[in-house]
């Protein structure tokens, strides 16, 4: 296929040439070879300007940075956190009922819930999330620009460097205080710090938000399947409902970007060394070869796991805290207001076609 630039990456969308691309150690994540399929312009422009991380390197780089982010992610720390969660949804929700109707859910409680959990686990003010937000999505743009990314990235950067610094003097159980633990260790610069921040950050509110939005979407137009979730307390079937919304939506639908690092035979074809590959999740979680009638939510499925979060050893570090937000975030709203209901006709709601992660930008909401 071809992309903004002109070249030409494989395109990728077969579930299980997904999953043996994301596991083969020839594909790599560097973004800095030659040929690697850049989102768009911004990306490519601040290659260089950006320290390595764990979502750019491979191998043992990879396994070191990956490392580093774990504790923050482990089932405890996140099973911990679900009374939190719990609370800060409640709270949104006793907002949203409290007020105008409609009510618009993404600023209601799509973006506000997994920003508050993201700045609780990393130990972010809260104060401080407008900010961050805006920072965090300027580069998130489909088209944006070198001057777009380098003016978002170098705000959130410069903030999380600072964070690191006072974490430092200050720690708390928080992840950039296992961040700043690990400066002052002499593992990681103040620099590498901030950019595995940053990317925590980003990653940690703007597709959760998404991924609310859109399933209160699918799930309000198939009111069958929305009474599955809303009438069960059977942690199983939640969990399992979850897992079909995942599925269904794929809210990362620009592609996970890859080059080859050496020849891949796959799928009938040769994919040559240097040459960019765009792995993409949407298709592969419709395959009807292993998810028969890929286009029916059906909460009760019973199927392979889905690649909404990726495959391998680059698959989401964070994922379970966005499983157990989504599985509250879900089952809270539906059960607290059962009537819930669009309040404008589905063709006036205005989709996220020119972002990297799928969504919608409101969802007027009434009861």
């Amino acid at each position: 296929m071809r992309i903004w630039d002109g070249s030409t990456p494989w395109l990728v969308t077969g579930y299980e040439e997904v999953r043996t691309l994301f596991s083969d150690p020839r594909v790599s994540v560097d973004d800095r070879r030659p040929g690697f399929p850049h989102w768009n312009e911004g990306m490519l422009a601040t290659v260089h300007k950006r320290p390595r991380s764990v979502f750019t390197s491979d191998a043992e780089e990879h396994t070191r940075f990956r490392r580093m982010l774990s504790r923050p992610f482990t089932f405890r720390r996140v099973e911990a956190l679900r009374p939190a969660i719990q609370k800060i949804t409640d709270e949104h929700i006793d907002t949203m009922l409290a007020g105008a109707q409609p009510a618009d859910l993404v600023t209601a409680l799509a973006l506000p819930v997994p920003s508050l959990v993201i700045s609780t686990l990393l130990g972010v003010p809260y104060e401080d999330a407008e900010m961050f937000q805006h920072h965090a999505t300027i580069g998130l743009a489909r088209y944006a620009t070198a001057e777009d990314t380098a003016k978002g990235a170098a705000g959130l950067h410069k903030y999380l460097a600072r964070l690191v610094e006072a974490k430092m003097q200050n720690p708390a159980e928080d992840a950039v205080s296992d961040l700043a633990e690990r400066v002052n260790a002499g593992e990681i610069s103040v620099r590498e710090a901030a950019q595995l921040g940053t990317g925590l950050l980003i990653a940690g509110h703007e597709t959760t938000a998404n991924m609310i939005g859109l399933g209160v979407l699918a799930l309000l137009e198939n009111p069958e399947q929305l009474a599955i979730l809303r009438d069960s307390d059977d942690p199983a079937i939640i969990a399992n409902a979850v897992e079909e919304l995942l599925r269904y939506l794929s809210i990362i639908q620009n592609g996970q970007r890859r080059i080859a690092i050496d020849d891949i035979a796959i799928g009938g074809e040769v994919i040559r060394a240097g040459e960019g590959i765009i792995i993409d999740l949407a298709p592969a979680n419709w395959d009807p070869k292993v998810f028969p009638e890929p286009e029916r939510l059906y909460l009760h499925r019973s199927a392979a796991p889905n690649v909404a979060f990726g495959y391998g050893r680059h698959q989401c570090v964070g994922q379970q805290l966005a499983r157990a937000e989504l599985q509250i975030v879900y089952h809270t709203l539906f059960r607290r207001i059962p009537t819930l209901r669009l309040a404008v006709p589905i063709d006036e709601i205005p989709f996220k076609h020119d972002r990297l992660a799928y969504g919608v930008y409101e969802l007027p909401v009434t009861w």
